[in-house]
This record gives C-alpha cells, sequence and structure tokens, in this order.
C-alpha cells in the first residue's frame, strides 16, 4: 500500500498542473478523476481504479444526499474504500453514508464496510480457511455452549422461522483451529444504538438489516483472528467519517482544493454546466 505522503504528493502534484493549465475540478466526477492517480497506488491488485471510480460515481448519482455532502469528508471515504479494497454499490462490500452533522451544520459520509466486506477482508489475511456468520430465528433449532469444550449447532426451521434472535459467526483457521462468536439481539441492538449509522433513513441497516447483524458479529469475533496489525487499523476506521481518515485529509491544502459545494454528478453522456 503507497505511503500517506506518496499520496498525498501525488495528488498535489496533479492539482498544481491542473490549476496551472486553467483546469480546476467543478463536479465530484472531476474531483474523482484528479483522485485516481492516488486511488490507483492504494488499491490491491484484484481491483483497478476505472471500476472503482465508476461504482462510486453510481453510488454519488442514486444518493441525492452524497452530492450535497462536504466535499472532502466524501472524497475521503472514496479513498477508505480504495485503500481497502472494497467496492461501494449494491454488492454489499462497504457503503457511502451521508449524515447530518448538526454541530457542523453540513452533512458528512461515513464510510461503513458491509458483511460480505468483512468476509472478504478476512479471508485476505491468508490464514483462515472459510469465514461465514448465519443469522438465528425463533423457529430454528439453535444451541451453543461456551466453556472447554466449547460448541454451536444450528438447524435453520424450514419454513415459518419465526422473528430474529440474533446471529453468530465462525472461522476456521488453516492450522485447524477455528474460533466462533454469538450474538443476541439485544447484543446486535444496543450496537446499533451506539452507531451513527443506525439511525439514518440511508442506512444498511434499514434496508439490509440481516447483513449488518451478521457483519456486527463478524467484527466482534475480529480481533481474535489471525489478520495483520495493518489491516486491523484500517479496519477500525469503518462508520467513521472520511473527514477523521488521516491517511487523506490530514492537510487538506496538499490533498485537493475544496469548494464550499460542489456541483450536481452529471449523469452518463450529459454535459455539465459549469456557469451553475
Amino acid at each position: 500500500m503507497a505511503t500517506n505522503e506518496t499520496l498525498k504528493n501525488q495528488v498535489a502534484t496533479k492539482q498544481k498542473n491542473e490549476v496551472a493549465n486553467g483546469k480546476k475540478p467543478t463536479t465530484i466526477n472531476d474531483y474523482l478523476d484528479q483522485m485516481a492517480p492516488a486511488m490507483a497506488q492504494a488499491l490491491p491488485k484484484h481491483m483497478n481504479v476505472e471500476r472503482l471510480t465508476r461504482m462510486a460515481t453510481t453510488v454519488i448519482r442514486t444518493t441525492p444526499q452524497l452530492k450535497e455532502a462536504d466535499v472532502s469528508s466524501l472524497l475521503g471515504a472514496v479513498m477508505q474504500s480504495a485503500q481497502l479494497g472494497l467496492e461501494p454499490g449494491p454488492m454489499g462490500h462497504c457503503y457511502l453514508l451521508p449524515f447530518r452533522n448538526n454541530k457542523k451544520g453540513i452533512t458528512e459520509v461515513q464510510f461503513i464496510i458491509g458483511y460480505k466486506g468483512m468476509i472478504d477482508l478476512a479471508r485476505r489475511s491468508g490464514h483462515i480457511q472459510s469465514i461465514y456468520a448465519h443469522a438465528v430465528y425463533e423457529n430454528d433449532e439453535f444451541e451453543y455452549e461456551l466453556g472447554l469444550h466449547s460448541d454451536l449447532k444450528h438447524k435453520p426451521a424450514e419454513s415459518d422461522r419465526g422473528e430474529f434472535r440474533g446471529a453468530y459467526a465462525v472461522a476456521h483457521f488453516k492450522d485447524g483451529g477455528y474460533q466462533f462468536e454469538y450474538m443476541s439481539k439485544t447484543d446486535i441492538e444496543k450496537r446499533r444504538a451506539r452507531s451513527k449509522s443506525g439511525k439514518s433513513n440511508y442506512s444498511p441497516w434499514a434496508t439490509d438489516y440481516e447483513e449488518m447483524a451478521k457483519k456486527t458479529v463478524v467484527r466482534h469475533m475480529w480481533k481474535y483472528l489471525p489478520i495483520s496489525i495493518e489491516m486491523q487499523q484500517n479496519v477500525a476506521a469503518d462508520e467513521g467519517t472520511g473527514r477523521n481518515i488521516k491517511d487523506v485529509t490530514q492537510e487538506e491544502d496538499n490533498f485537493v482544493d475544496m469548494p464550499e459545494f460542489v456541483a450536481d454528478v452529471p449523469a452518463e453522456g450529459e454535459s455539465t454546466d459549469e456557469s451553475n
């Protein structure tokens, strides 16, 4: 992964060249294009910057509140998805969630890792043979036991499974060991209540509750998994604002030229009226 200084210097150089040539970014698309070299350096090998930019643009276009958000916060969240190699969008790897910061009087963007994103990150460690999570409902046959001989058994009901009861995650390590965690609905709801994303109508908690419940228990298990310190630190930025991602915004003057507002993201094939 490229160093913070390298990323900032490359974007700063591109910015100076564009200003010198009379080109200043006016739309979010312009800013994403300006960030492309830095994102390309941050991305893991399995992703390319063109796809990430396209996915981010689609999410921004279909979520009007993102277009009105603080630009540095939005771009910071996109950069965080690049650094983790997760795609924002319908696949559920990660989400860009707008929320109102009443203290600052602005809309900021919260970066949220989805369940599939957490699973993907865990598998990249190279030490995990398999990892999965499942929701438990009241009509399922489910029991678990902790102690010297911990055990977990789950047989889902075939028809009416009843109300959501909780979720569990299991990781099998390549050395033959394993780890599992179970969280009740009460425990999951406590964590949701502490999260800004849990209170938003645009949150995946509102649209994909089961997926977020499974992600919550995977994250609860995270500290017991054989995952690098770097990855642990990156995931710690989950559910934080892009503005708080120090890799990107600790020296905003060296990053991108931020206006107080930014023009709308044009639809594909649509021209941009820079007079607005």
